[in-house]
C-alpha cells in the first residue's frame, strides 16, 4: 500500500515572511470542486467577492453579502487541503465601526474555517486593521484600484497616475503595513507605483493588473479558464476556453437526448447489454 505525504497547509506568518517576485501564488475559488483543482498549484486561494459577477450575475460586488462569503468560504476550505484560504469581506460588513469590523471578521472565520479575511482600503482603514489584527484576526489588505470604492473612484480606472502618485500610494502601502497587515494586494496600479510600493514594504505585495516585481500575482480562475465572457481584463491572460469545451458537451448531449440516442443501455441500471 502507498502512502501519500500529506500536504502542509500553507500558513500566515509563511506568507508574511516571503518577498521576492513571483514567491506567491494566489487564484480565486467558490466553490469545492475548483478549490480541489488548483489547491495543489496555489500558496494562497482567495474567496473574492468577485464571486458577486462570476457566479451570481451582479453588475458589481456591492450587493454581495457576508453570508454568501461565508457559504461560498466554507465550500473552499472543504476542497483545500495545502493552500491558505482568505475570505474577502464584503462591502459594508467593516467600514462603520471598529466592533462591527471585529465582530463581522470573527464570525467569517470561525462560521467559513478561512485563516485570514482582506479588507480594502488604505489610511482610512488603517485603524480598523490594526484593531481587527491585534485581536488576533490576520488581514490582508488591498489597496490601489477598490472594487467597493467603485462609484467613489468613479468606475475602473487605474491608479497611480497622478501627480506625486509614488509618494501617495507607499504612504498608503506603509499605513496597511504598520497597521498589521501580513500582506497587501496592490489592483490596477501603474507598474512604477506597483514596483515601488512593493519595495518599500516588508510584507508581500500580490499584483492583480499591477508590476510583474509583486511579490506575488492574483487573478480571477474564471478569466484564465475562458468561463467568464462578461468581459475580460486586459491584464488576465486566458490559459484555456473552457467556456467553448461546457458548450460544446452540452450541445451534444442536447442533440443525443432529442434524437433519442441517449442513454445507450449499456449505461442504464438493470439493463443488460
Amino acid at each position: 500500500m502507498s502512502v501519500h505525504a500529506e500536504l502542509k497547509r500553507v500558513t500566515i506568518p509563511e506568507i508574511k515572511a516571503t518577498k521576492g517576485p513571483g514567491k506567491l501564488v494566489m487564484l480565486t475559488a467558490y466553490t469545492k470542486p475548483m478549490a480541489q483543482q488548483l489547491d495543489p498549484h496555489c500558496d494562497i486561494l482567495l474567496v473574492g467577492d468577485s464571486l458577486g459577477m462570476v457566479v451570481y450575475g451582479m453588475e458589481s460586488t456591492l450587493a454581495v453579502t457576508l453570508d454568501m462569503m461565508i457559504n461560498h468560504t466554507k465550500a473552499v476550505v472543504r476542497g483545500a487541503k495545502h493552500a491558505c484560504v482568505i475570505l474577502d469581506m464584503p462591502f459594508g460588513s467593516y467600514q462603520e465601526s471598529h466592533a462591527q469590523a471585529y465582530r463581522n471578521c470573527a464570525r467569517a472565520l470561525a462560521e467559513s474555517g478561512a485563516q485570514g479575511v482582506k479588507l480594502e482600503g488604505g489610511i482610512e482603514m488603517a485603524d480598523t486593521i490594526k484593531f481587527v489584527t491585534d485581536r488576533g484576526i490576520p488581514v490582508m489588505g488591498h489597496i490601489g484600484l477598490m472594487p467597493t470604492h467603485v462609484n467613489a473612484m468613479g468606475g475602473f480606472k487605474a491608479q497611480g497616475k497622478e501627480e506625486e502618485a509614488m509618494k501617495k500610494w507607499i504612504g498608503v502601502a506603509q499605513a496597511v503595513e504598520a497597521a498589521g497587515a501580513f500582506s497587501m494586494v496592490i489592483e490596477g496600479t501603474v507598474e512604477p507605483v506597483a514596483r515601488a510600493i512593493t519595495e518599500a514594504v516588508k510584507i508581500p505585495t500580490i499584483g492583480i493588473g499591477a508590476s510583474p516585481a509583486c511579490d506575488g500575482q492574483v487573478l480571477v480562475t474564471e478569466d484564465i479558464l475562458g468561463l467568464f465572457s462578461d468581459f475580460t481584463p486586459k491584464f488576465a491572460k486566458r490559459y484555456a476556453n473552457l467556456g467553448e469545451l461546457v458548450s460544446k458537451a452540452a450541445s451534444e448531449y442536447s442533440q443525443e437526448v432529442r434524437a433519442g440516442t441517449f442513454p445507450a443501455a449499456e449505461h442504464c441500471f438493470g439493463v443488460k447489454k
